[in-house]
């Protein structure tokens, strides 16, 4: 009986669980049932609406399929992504917001070659946060059969920052759902956003949101105070937990330590 009891218990949890798919067929239905996981899960009318009007984001599936930052080699990647400018304007940004840039370092311990290199990385200190629909994205993703697992919390967050009122329905980002000038995930955004310009609002559009919201992941993910960030170096870890590409993190130690000299 106990037996019969657990395979009834755990095929209805497989009922309830909805699906993922491979192309946009079954997006519709997708979102149907998920739309019952999210409302036991305590999203809200605002956010629930918002999930109705989610549309598949074939840019997004076209953007995953093919990331081309796992296939260069560092000396392209630092050529593509333009590292001589990223340095001078890194530098240029410190010494224009010496004190901001200290505050940083002084609350979280992240040096600022490592923030603003980031910064430069990402969005080219924010010349551009992407022209992806996020929730649309965020929604694709969690539907799609190669990684639901990991963006299904990441959709769940959306829902609830627009719930919340923190972004909009409408906002826009990168292909991935990335948000703001650090391009930050909507689930990282309500574990380790900060309101650095103190006006009660998380906000990554905005440079010092942003930027503060970068030094608490750091922090928050082991970055250690005065420790060296290049490979084999502790901090190198922590720069692991930014990005998966291993071309991506050793541009960021480079770059950084080039600001730093």
């Amino acid at each position: 009986m106990r037996l019969a009891a657990l395979a009834l218990i755990l095929s209805s949890t497989a009922a309830l669980a909805a699906p993922c798919g491979n192309d946009a067929s079954g997006f519709l239905a997708w979102k149907q049932a998920f739309a019952k996981e999210a409302a036991r899960e305590g999203i809200g009318e605002k956010g629930l609406a918002a999930l109705t009007r989610a549309t598949y984001a074939a840019r997004t599936i076209a953007a995953d399929r093919n990331q081309k930052s796992f296939k260069y080699s560092l000396e392209k990647f630092m050529q593509v992504r333009g590292a001589d400018a990223i340095v001078a304007q890194g530098r240029r940004n410190i010494a224009k917001y010496p004190d901001f840039y200290g505050a940083l370092e002084r609350i979280y311990g992240v040096p600022a070659g490592i923030i603003v290199a980031i910064h430069g990385m990402e969005t080219g200190f924010g010349r551009f946060m992407g022209d992806s629909h996020v929730l649309s994205a965020t929604t694709t993703l969690a539907y799609d059969c190669r990684r639901p697992d990991f963006f299904r919390p990441h959709l769940l967050a959306t829902l609830k920052l627009i719930d919340r009122g923190d972004i909009s329905a409408n906002a826009t980002g990168a292909k991935h759902g990335e948000l703001g000038h650090t391009q930050f995930l909507p689930g990282n955004i309500l574990a380790y956003g900060v309101d650095g310009d103190g006006n009660g609002q998380v906000d990554l559009t905005g440079v010092s949101d942003a930027l503060s919201s970068t030094a608490n992941f750091l922090r928050s993910k082991g970055w250690q105070p005065g420790k060296g960030w290049q490979e084999g170096q502790p901090n190198f870890r922590v720069i692991k937990e930014w990005n998966a590409a291993s071309v991506y993190q050793k541009a960021i130690a480079i770059i950084a330590a080039r600001i730093e000299a």
